[in-house]
C-alpha cells in the first residue's frame, strides 16, 4: 500500500471512529425527528416490499413522491439487511460520512501534496457539524458525500475523461434523487472533467439514471418529476408573512379543495407565483433572510437531537454545539477567502477587496455576506484560471448553486452542509498555499 493510500485509510478510520462514537452514544435514545420521521417510515415500507407508499391513519395507502426517493431507498437497503432501527440508520450515515472524508483526502491529493491531503481528509472527518448530525435520519450527509465524491471524480487525474464524466453523472443523478437541486452540478462538474463534451455526457448520464423514477411518477402521481414538493417549497418562501426560513404553508381558499400530491403541489406553486408577481419587491427583500437562515449559523445536528429528545440533548447543548460548528465553518470560509485572494489569475485587486469584506463579515452575525463574497472572489478568477484551479471551481459551483436555490425558495442551516466537504478542503489547501507563498517570500529576502 502506498503512503497516500495509507493516509486515505487513516482518514476513513478516523471519520468512522468519530461518527460511530456518536452513534454508540446516541443509541436508541433519539427516534426520528423532523423530516426524518417520514424518511424513516418510507424506508421501512420500501424495505418491507410495500413500495414507495404512505399508510394513512384511516387505513388508506397511497403512492407518494412528495419526498425524493433517494435517501429512503438507501436507508431501505440497510433496513432490509440489518433490520429497522435508528442505530442501523446511524451506522449507514457513518459509512457515508467516511466516504465524504475520503473524497476530501482525494481532492487534496489531486490539487496539492500528501500532507495537505491528509489534513483535508482529517478536517472533514472531524467536522463538528457533519459528525454530530450522524444519528439524524436526514438527507444532507448523503448529499454531501455524493457531491464530494463527484467533485473528486471530476478533478482527479487526466486519464479517461469521458469515463470520469459518465461516473460523476451517475453520482450526481443519485444525489439528484436525494435532493433534486444538485442536478445543477451535472454540467458544471462535467466541464471540470472533460470540457463541453464532459458536461454533455454528465447531463446525459444523469438524465438516464433519473428517467425511470420520473417515468414511475408520470403514471403513479400524474406528474413527470423527481418529487412533488417544489410548489410547497416555493410557497413557503413567498407566501404573505414569509420569514425566509421554514414555516407551515397557509392554504389559500383556491387550494383547500384540491387533493392529491401533484395537484396540490401545482396549486401551491401557482399561488407562490401569484404572490411573487403581485409583490416582487417584498419577495426580493426576503433573499437576505433566506441566505442568513442558510449560512449564518450552524448547529443543525444538535437541533435535530434536541427535537428528537430534549431531555437527552437539552437546549444548552444545542447552543454549545451550534457555536462550535459555526466557528469551524466561519474559519473555513475565511481561509477560502484567503485562498481566493492569493490564487493565480486575473482581477486580483477585486478578489482582494472581496476577501477583505468577506473576512470582516465572517466574524459578524451576517455570515452569509462572507459566503457571497467568497463566491464573488472565486468567480473573479474567470474560466481559464478556474480550469487550472478545479477545486476552486467545484467549491464555487456547489456554494453558488446552493445560495441561488435557497434565495429562490427558503433557507435552513442544514442546506449549507452539502458544501461542507468542499469548503473545508479548499480551506486547508488555501492555508497551505498561503504558507508556501510566505516561505518563498521570506527565502527571497
Amino acid at each position: 500500500m502506498t503512503p497516500a493510500r495509507r493516509d486515505g485509510a487513516a482518514v476513513v478510520a478516523v471519520a468512522l471512529a468519530a461518527r460511530l462514537a456518536v452513534v454508540a452514544w446516541a443509541g436508541t435514545r433519539f427516534p426520528p425527528a423532523h423530516d426524518g420521521v417520514r424518511y424513516d417510515a418510507l424506508a421501512a415500507r420500501l424495505a418491507q416490499g410495500l413500495g414507495y407508499t404512505w399508510a394513512w391513519p384511516d387505513g388508506a395507502v397511497t403512492t407518494v413522491a412528495h419526498y425524493p426517493v433517494g435517501y429512503p431507498a438507501v436507508l431501505a437497503l440497510a433496513y432490509r439487511i440489518f433490520g429497522h432501527s435508528v442505530v442501523v440508520a446511524g451506522v449507514e450515515n457513518a459509512l457515508l460520512g467516511a466516504l465524504a472524508a475520503l473524497a476530501a483526502h482525494g481532492l487534496g491529493l489531486a490539487v496539492s501534496g500528501r500532507r495537505v491531503a491528509l489534513a483535508s481528509g482529517l478536517a472533514v472527518a472531524l467536522h463538528p457539524g457533519l459528525v454530530l448530525y450522524t444519528p439524524g435520519i436526514m438527507t444532507e450527509g448523503l448529499t454531501a458525500a455524493l457531491v464530494a465524491l463527484a467533485a473528486w471524480v471530476a478533478i482527479a487525474g487526466a486519464r479517461r475523461p469521458m469515463a470520469r464524466a459518465s461516473l460523476l453523472g451517475g453520482l450526481i443523478a443519485v444525489a439528484g434523487l436525494v435532493r433534486p437541486q444538485t442536478l445543477l452540478l451535472a454540467p458544471l462538474f462535467g466541464l471540470l472533467a472533460a470540457g463541453r463534451r464532459g458536461a454533455a455526457v454528465s447531463v446525459a448520464v444523469a438524465a438516464l439514471v433519473c428517467a425511470p423514477w420520473v417515468a414511475r411518477n408520470c403514471s403513479a402521481v400524474d406528474r413527470c418529476t423527481l418529487s412533488t414538493n417544489s410548489g410547497w417549497n416555493l410557497l413557503i418562501g413567498a407566501q404573505p408573512g414569509a420569514t425566509g426560513a421554514w414555516q407551515a404553508v397557509t392554504v389559500s381558499p383556491a387550494c383547500k379543495d384540491v387533493f392529491g400530491e401533484a395537484t396540490t403541489d401545482a396549486c401551491f406553486g401557482h399561488e407562490a407565483v401569484a404572490a411573487i408577481t403581485s409583490s416582487p419587491l417584498r419577495w426580493i427583500a426576503l433573499v437576505p433572510k433566506k441566505l442568513a437562515a442558510t449560512f449564518d449559523y450552524g448547529g443543525i445536528g444538535g437541533y435535530y437531537l434536541h427535537l428528537s429528545n430534549a431531555d437527552a440533548f437539552p437546549w444548552r447543548a444545542v447552543i454549545v454545539a451550534g457555536a462550535l460548528e459555526t466557528l469551524f465553518e466561519r474559519a473555513a470560509v475565511a481561509s477560502c477567502l484567503l485562498g481566493a485572494a492569493i490564487a493565480e489569475g486575473p482581477r486580483r485587486r477585486a478578489r482582494v477587496v472581496l476577501a477583505v469584506v468577506g473576512t470582516v463579515f465572517s466574524v459578524l452575525p451576517a455570515g452569509w455576506v462572507a459566503v457571497l463574497a467568497l463566491c464573488g472572489a472565486l468567480a473573479c478568477l474567470g474560466p481559464d484560471a478556474l480550469r487550472r484551479s478545479p477545486l476552486h471551481a467545484a467549491t464555487l459551483f456547489t456554494l453558488g448553486s446552493t445560495a441561488a436555490v435557497h434565495a429562490v425558495f427558503f433557507g435552513a442551516p442544514r442546506y449549507a452542509l452539502i458544501a461542507a466537504p468542499l469548503v473545508t478542503t479548499l480551506a486547508i489547501v488555501s492555508l497551505a498555499r498561503w504558507r508556501q507563498q510566505r516561505r518563498r517570500r521570506e527565502a527571497a529576502t
